[in-house]
């Protein structure tokens, strides 16, 4: 068989992302504080971009524009778009820019410039970065009488405790990467192990527990022996086995269980983590009377214009070389679609918001367990947009509600059929197993067949199973481990 070339022609239609567009997707699923810092970056790289210092209400014009189609949304939704819009954006410089710039570049949004202590940063955002455990361990070295030779050691075990205060390699290998004698080692880890908080540098659960019992003046044996020997058994909550082993009372091993449950699992707590992310409301729902009223939270966002300066070189100095009339071109049409994009993201927010309060009205007005079953389509189809453009609104976003502060992304949840009536939605049924588990008798706790059962007695039909996964979901023991005893 012959091997040959062939030249062959084929048409064919694909969507091209635009940077535009690509930009106007990016912006929609950007939280508010993300916006912030994209709309402050923006500022610093392009200079056509301007602060307006001065509140000034929006022209009419600006209102119906609003109301009419936005190319980056259609287009990001899957909309066929207005082939107008497209012309009117490549021919950007023959807009009428006196007119424009009196009524196109301002977002709406509060200036960036403080002018009182209301509008300051809130106290913890001028906090120092919080102390680490090994800050921690490290200034209670230097305090202490610790050799040169013990000073080196400990800082290789410091340098292998993990986020929960545990070493996580043996004697063995810190005396082999660092060329210090074992002995030493072992010597030093009993030091830093004897330093605050108690606990700290242990090698397993066990050893954890049991060096606390000293710091915290816990000499009851029985205390001692139940983590040295029954730990397994203590995390089953088995104090049958327990006490017929340890030849003591069930109420016995109930009272040393209890003081066990008051040790900390977990030395380095109180240190480790990240530091602390402050939730901010994208959207404020307030009910006035009988109706919801929705207010973007728009603080920090400041007014953009185009500056006169670049518009006067467009449109009246011809005496300008091309190269740089094409770059001010350029960055002027970035401007003016950064402008564009914001707008229309807080006009699909909004809309998103006001379509879920349609959805979830009765939830807003009495709580959690009247929250109904709600997916993107509906919402979508409510507003007349795509699934995957409510997918990005909703990404990152909360909203504070007469009940509470809650993601966007809470009030759409998966049905949970009835006996009889409609559906539920799982949220509300996770809220009523909540409710059941603690309202339980701890000395009595109700396994996930004994909730399915009263669930259905309650009108809900839902399978074991399926109260098993939403109560992990929400870190809720098993019936054998919530038991308590005395």
């Amino acid at each position: 068989m012959g091997i040959e070339l062939k030249l062959q022609l084929k048409m064919s239609q694909q969507l091209v992302m635009t940077p535009q567009l690509q930009q106007a997707i990016k912006l929609l699923q950007l939280s508010r504080l993300e916006l912030e810092q994209t709309v402050q970056q923006e500022l610093q790289e392009n200079p056509v971009l301007e602060v307006l210092e001065v509140d000034e209400e929006l022209p009419k014009e600006v209102g119906r524009e609003e109301e009419g189609p936005d190319n980056a949304l259609a287009q990001a939704s899957g909309e066929a778009s207005d082939p107008r819009e497209a012309s009117d954006a490549d021919k950007i410089a023959d807009i009428d820019w006196q007119n424009y710039i009196d009524a196109y570049p301002q977002t709406g949004m509060g200036t960036g410039v403080i002018r009182d202590d209301d509008e300051r940063p809130g106290f913890e955002a001028t906090l120092t970065k919080r102390e680490t455990l090994q800050d921690h361990l490290e200034w209670q070295i230097g305090l202490s009488t610790f050799s040169d030779a013990e000073k080196a050691a400990a800082g290789w075990i410091l340098g292998n405790l993990d986020d929960r205060g545990y070493l996580r390699s043996s004697i063995e290998e810190i005396a082999r990467q660092s060329g210090i004698d074992e002995k030493e080692v072992e010597q030093t880890l009993e030091r830093v192990q004897r330093l605050d908080p108690p606990g700290v540098a242990a090698r397993d659960l066990r050893e954890c527990l049991l060096n606390q019992l000293g710091p915290l003046c816990i000499k009851d044996p029985i205390v001692r022996t139940l983590i040295d020997q029954h730990l397994d058994s203590l995390q089953k909550r088995d104090f049958r086995r327990i006490a017929r082993e340890m030849l003591i009372s069930i109420e016995e091993a109930a009272v040393a269980a209890k003081v066990v449950a008051k040790l900390e699992p977990r030395p380095g707590r109180a240190y480790g983590g990240d530091e602390p992310i402050y939730i901010t409301p994208d959207i404020y729902v307030y009910k006035v009377a009988d109706e919801f009223h929705i207010v973007l939270n728009e603080d920090g966002l400041p007014k953009l214009k185009i500056n006169s300066l670049y518009r006067d070189v467009l449109a009246k100095d011809r005496s300008v070389e091309k190269e740089t009339r094409t770059y001010v071109q350029e960055k002027v049409r970035a401007a003016m679609w950064l402008i564009k994009s914001i707008h229309q993201r807080q006009r699909t927010i909004y809309r998103v918001m006001e379509s879920i309060i349609r959805h979830q009205r009765e939830f807003f007005e009495r709580g959690v367990a009247y929250l109904k079953p709600l997916n993107l389509r509906d919402v979508a189809d409510d507003i007349g947009m795509h699934e995957s453009t409510v997918s990005r609104v909703t990404t990152n976003k909360y909203t504070h509600t007469p009940q509470g502060i809650f993601e966007l992304k809470y009030f759409f949840n998966s049905s949970i059929n009835r006996v009889q009536g409609e559906a539920i939605a799982s949220e509300s049924v996770k809220a009523k197993i909540k409710k059941i588990i603690t309202n339980e008798d701890g000395r009595r706790p109700l396994s996930d067949q004994r909730i399915a059962e009263m669930l259905k007695t309650a009108n809900i039909d839902i399978a074991r199973r399926t109260v098993t996964k939403y109560r992990e979901s929400m870190n809720i023991l098993s019936s054998t481990r919530r038991r308590e005893v005395g």
